[in-house]
């Protein structure tokens, strides 16, 4: 049997800004109908005999893979990291999850895009027989330029129906590349791995005893929340910061390599996404509302407003509500020192969009200054919000689609299309959805502090304290 293991964390800030520090890339649908991360765990479920996934993922995205797993109609644990320490503790606390049962993990990254279908799954078929006995098996991509956004793996001597891992290779400058690209016994390193639990748990004890004892110890002290597994935060993070090639495939013996022939991004920029995107007769990518002239070989995305370009070539043009980029093809790994600056600077752009989801729906900021703010609320059926009070600031709501129940104080009632309801400061409140369609309201704020952290949660049905 195998046990997918899906790791759900990064913030893909190569992608910004449609990817964000609380929305990232592998939650969005930018390749199809599916997100990145559906479509990993569909790949997955495509597999014989596979069990349902484990996922491991930043606790700020639990509701968003929780949603998303429900809207296809799948199941899978949810284990919540209260902070990122990269693929070797996620990995190691997937691994002691499953030790008992020690069936062959399957470690999938959740953003990456591969086809077709039945490429991976043959691939997988191939490694299964080397990981029942004992190998830690990486999946190598047969290179197909000099990619220098990559690291390498250079394959040894065969094994089975795959190969001895020879040598781990960091991303290459182009010289390099160019040559491991011609002596044609390179792969580039997939970040998939197939191993038995029991495998992956020796050679993290053997390398890296210091990772497993921490995880050991987030896991053994971890809460159930909900549908949720919380890891303890001290332990978790007390733990190294490290990748599993660092921690253990760069040092153990156990290495191998089974090539995975198909067509494999990561999709880490906007170049990539552009060399996947369907191209119109001129070599542009263009999704959403967008109209052209004398314009070739660009991504122009904008969903949200009409984007025009005229007499332009070779940039990626991204817009969304509340920020544009404007980048060269070859210089879009660059946009993460943008997100650095951004981060820096402490700019709500680098965190969220506009539209922010929660658990009971979403919220929409249309309109913002001194001492107001207007949002467009939208609250799925049978969804309510938190028990709440604020210090600064009052509501006023005004129906616009469907039932609202509404706490008000002391007070108990329910609004329909075109009525509304006023919020004072420091007034206990409550908003919920009775009916059968999703509740839309305008919410006007107004107060002297406008920011989401004024919230004094009294009740929440989905145990949130700040969120």
């Amino acid at each position: 049997m195998i046990k997918p293991i899906i790791l759900g964390g990064g913030t893909g800030s190569r992608l910004w800004p449609l990817s964000r520090e609380l929305y990232p890339k592998q939650f969005l649908a930018l390749t199809g109908e599916d997100t990145l991360f559906q479509s990993t765990v569909l790949r997955a479920a495509a597999l014989p005999d596979a069990l349902p996934p484990l996922v491991v993922c930043n606790q700020e995205h639990r509701f968003i893979v929780a949603e998303q797993l429900r809207n296809l109609d799948r199941s899978g644990e949810i284990i919540l990291e209260p902070v990122g320490r990269n693929t070797a503790p996620a990995i190691a606390i997937a691994a002691l999850r499953c030790r008992e049962a020690d069936p062959l993990l399957l470690v999938l990254p959740a953003d990456h895009q591969i086809h077709p279908l039945e490429s991976f799954v043959a691939a997988v078929a191939d490694a299964a027989p080397l990981a029942e006995n004992g190998s830690l098996v990486t999946f190598g991509i047969p290179p197909t330029k000099p990619e220098t956004g990559f690291g390498y793996i250079r394959r040894g001597e065969p094994l089975g129906q795959g190969y001895r891992v020879a040598a781990f290779v960091e991303k290459p400058d182009e010289p390099q590349a160019r040559a491991m690209l011609a002596a044609g016994n390179h792969f580039w390193n997939s970040g998939i791995f197939l191993f038995k639990a029991s495998a992956f748990l020796e050679e993290l004890e053997r390398f890296r005893p210091d990772i497993l004892a921490a995880c050991r110890q987030a896991l053994d002290a971890s809460l159930v929340d909900l549908d949720f597994l919380r890891l303890d935060k001290a332990a978790f993070s007390a733990c190294p910061e490290d990748s599993i090639d660092y921690a253990v495939m760069e040092g153990t013996d156990r290495g191998a390599v089974v090539p995975l022939r198909a067509a494999w991004s990561d999709l880490g920029s906007w170049a990539a996404l552009f060399e996947e995107g369907d191209k119109d007769a001129a070599g542009n990518v263009l999704t959403g509302d967008v109209l052209v002239e004398g314009t070739k070989d660009c991504y122009l995305h904008s969903r949200d407003s009409l984007l025009t370009a005229v007499g332009i070539s070779d940039l990626i043009v991204v817009v969304t509500p509340d920020a544009v980029l404007v980048a060269h093809k070859d210089k879009t790994q660059e946009v993460k020192t943008v997100v650095r600056r951004l981060r820096k600077a402490k700019r709500d752009e680098a965190v969220t969009q506009r539209k922010v989801y929660r658990p009971w729906g979403s919220y929409e900021t249309t309109d913002r200054a001194a001492r107001f703010q207007v949002k467009r609320i939208t609250v799925k059926p049978g969804q309510v919000l938190s028990l709440q009070k604020h210090h600064h600031r009052a509501e006023h709501w005004v129906v616009v689609r469907g039932t609202a129940s509404i706490v008000n104080g002391d007070k108990e009632f329910l609004l329909t299309e075109d009525q509304s309801a006023y919020i004072p400061v420091g007034g206990v409140h409550r908003l919920g959805n009775p009916g059968n369609i999703p509740l839309e309201i305008i919410e006007v704020q107004t107060g002297s502090y406008l920011g989401e952290d004024d919230i004094v949660r009294i009740e929440d049905v989905y145990h949130r304290i700040t969120d």
